[in-house]
Order: C-alpha cells, then sequence, then structure tokens
C-alpha cells in the first residue's frame, strides 16, 4: 500500500493496543456470532488501522516492549525487551498458514483428532452394532489443553443450540458414532479412511434440531468422559491436534484409536486424499443453496480464484440461491 515505516508501526500498535481476541468469544453454552467471523473482524480492524496510519493517525509505538502490553502482563520481563522475538515474514516459504488445518466437514477445529480416531476404530470394525447403542458402555476422550478446557467444557456436554452444538466435542462425535450405529451400509466396504470422511462428513443438517435432539445422540452423550492427556499431549499442540479415544463395550472389551496427532486434514498428513475430501465437502454444502449447473459454476470461479479480476471478484458470490421451504431450526 506504499505505507513508510513508521506508519506501520503505528497500525501494529494501534491493532495490537485495541483489537486482540480473547477466549470470550467462545466462552459459554451460547457462542456469538462474532466468533464465526473472528478472523475476519480482525483483517478488518488491521486494514482500517493502516488506512487511518496512512493518513496522519498515530498509534503506539514500540508496542511488543512496551510495559503495559498484552504480552509484558502475560510475560513480564525484567527489562525493556520483548518476552519473545518477532520475526516478520518478509520472504520464504515457511509460512504460519502452511502448517494449519482444512476442517474436512462442520466440525470445531479441536475436534479434528477425535473425529479421525473414531473413524479409524469404525474402519477397523471394532464397535458399531447396527442400531445398537446399549453394546457401548463409556467412549472416553484423551485430549490436550485448551481442548480439554474449550470445548471439553462441561457446559458444553448438553448443547440445546446448533451455535453451542458446533462447540460441544461430546455432541460432534456422538453424532458421528450415531450415524455410523444407524447406517452401517455407509460404511461397507470401504476402501481407505477417505471414504469415511466423506460418507459421514458432518453438514448443517447435523445441527439442526432433528439431529440436535436425536435419542441417539442424547444416548451417546450420556457415555463420554473427557480425560486431560497430560504432558505428552500437551507439549505436541499447537504442532499436532493429539487426541485419542478408548470405547468400551457393554462386555468390557476396550477399543483404544492411540494418539491420533496429524489427522487428515492436517498440513503435516500426507496420508489423506484432501483435494478429494475438500471437493466432496465443497458440493456437500454449496448443494444446500446452489442448483447443479449454478454449483459447478461456483466452483468453477473459487478454484480459479487467483486469475480473477476485480470486477469478477466482487461478483464471486453473485448467484441464484435456492432457499429451503423449512428453517433447519425447526423439528
Amino acid at each position: 500500500m506504499g505505507a513508510s515505516d513508521e506508519q506501520i508501526e503505528s497500525a501494529v500498535g494501534m491493532v495490537v493496543a485495541h483489537y486482540i481476541p480473547y477466549r470470550a468469544i467462545r466462552a459459554g453454552k451460547q457462542l456469538s456470532d462474532s466468533k464465526g467471523a473472528s478472523a475476519a473482524i480482525s483483517t478488518e480492524a488491521a486494514i482500517m488501522s493502516m488506512k487511518r496510519c496512512m493518513m496522519g493517525f498515530v498509534g503506539p509505538k514500540d508496542i511488543f516492549r512496551n510495559p503495559e502490553a498484552i504480552f509484558r502482563l502475560n510475560e513480564p520481563t525484567d527489562d525493556e525487551s520483548s518476552p519473545f522475538d518477532i520475526m516478520l515474514g518478509q520472504d520464504g516459504d515457511d509460512f504460519s498458514v502452511m502448517g494449519m488445518h482444512f476442517k474436512l466437514g462442520l466440525y470445531e477445529h479441536q475436534s479434528a483428532g477425535a473425529i479421525e480416531g473414531v473413524l479409524k476404530l469404525i474402519q477397523e470394525g471394532k464397535f458399531v452394532q447396527h442400531n445398537n447403542f446399549d453394546s457401548i458402555a463409556n467412549i472416553e476422550i484423551k485430549a490436550y489443553q485448551p481442548a480439554f478446557g474449550i470445548i471439553g467444557d462441561p457446559a458444553k456436554m448438553c448443547p440445546s443450540t446448533r451455535q453451542s452444538a458446533d462447540h460441544s466435542m461430546a455432541y460432534i462425535i456422538s453424532t458421528l458414532m450415531r450415524k455410523a450405529v444407524e447406517h452401517p451400509d455407509l460404511y461397507n466396504n470401504v476402501e481407505n479412511l477417505d471414504n469415511l470422511w466423506t460418507k459421514l462428513m458432518l453438514s448443517p443438517y447435523d445441527y439442526g434440531a432433528e439431529a440436535l435432539f436425536n435419542k441417539g445422540t442424547r444416548n451417546l452423550m450420556d457415555k463420554i468422559t473427557f480425560t486431560h492427556g497430560g504432558e505428552e499431549y500437551d507439549k505436541n499442540y499447537p504442532k499436532g491436534i493429539p487426541t485419542s479415544l478408548i470405547v468400551t463395550m457393554a462386555d468390557g472389551t476396550k477399543h483404544d484409536s492411540q494418539m491420533v496427532l496429524f489427522p487428515s486434514g492436517h498440513a503435516a498428513n500426507n496420508v489423506c486424499g484432501l483435494n478429494s475430501i475438500l471437493d466432496h465437502k465443497f458440493k456437500l454444502l454449496g448443494s444446500l443453496a446452489l442448483k447443479n449447473d449454478d454449483l459447478e459454476s461456483m466452483l468453477a470461479k473459487l478454484h480459479n480464484l487467483e486469475n480473477l479480476s476485480n470486477q469478477e471478484v466482487q461478483a464471486l458470490y453473485n448467484c441464484n440461491i435456492t432457499y429451503s421451504s423449512k428453517c433447519i431450526d425447526s423439528l
């Protein structure tokens, strides 16, 4: 944008001083709309701060060494130094985004390891018996902090809204297992884990009113217990998403998924067919609002995003939405 070093420093200072997001957006039984838009809100704040500073507005200087900055309050230092080294991404290819995680379906990021653990056990035919929820006695989910504290929060063990279910690991895992128990034909003759990811992928319907109060899902949720994995799990986050499940059957048999560190969708996972699973996800979600021809046209534009003109980007989401006759939150 042509800003000077001083203007950039002012803008960074403003963002760090005024717009640091906290976990308040994730707490409680009912999540806010802004939680889902937190990245966009932060980006909007950064752009506006940059524009202000380029017009002469001055933000706080030396924000990372400022003794009242949040970083210094969380990790006090004896001198005027920052408690961490600041690395500015100017070139190279080792950017943080390259180590991120694509969500394969609709679920909270922290649930990815647990989902893969369940799918592994299903693929191995360990516990699924058609429409027999009583065959399962307990489902222990072992996770790291902050997953143990956020989506394993007791307040989220009995969600009553779509927004709270979206951040309840108990609900997400129970819904996945319930679908497998009710429809074993969905995963018959699966060739690999990719097939299960697509066959059991969670969609908005899995968070609607009918799914939310499904008796089978509630039956399984009552059997879930959370365990903190301790140092072994904590030290592997955020490098990965370390989670494991132990399913205990009514006869006492235990099935252990072992620790899942890099589930399908994670940048460090080089086993899954990421493109094919994502393609299924895009079509699954897009088909809720667009008919076949419109959907294919939309996906073609999105896959070609880097070659679109400014005018085409501005009109990117102009499309003929087919609205549902029934609200997903209605029984």
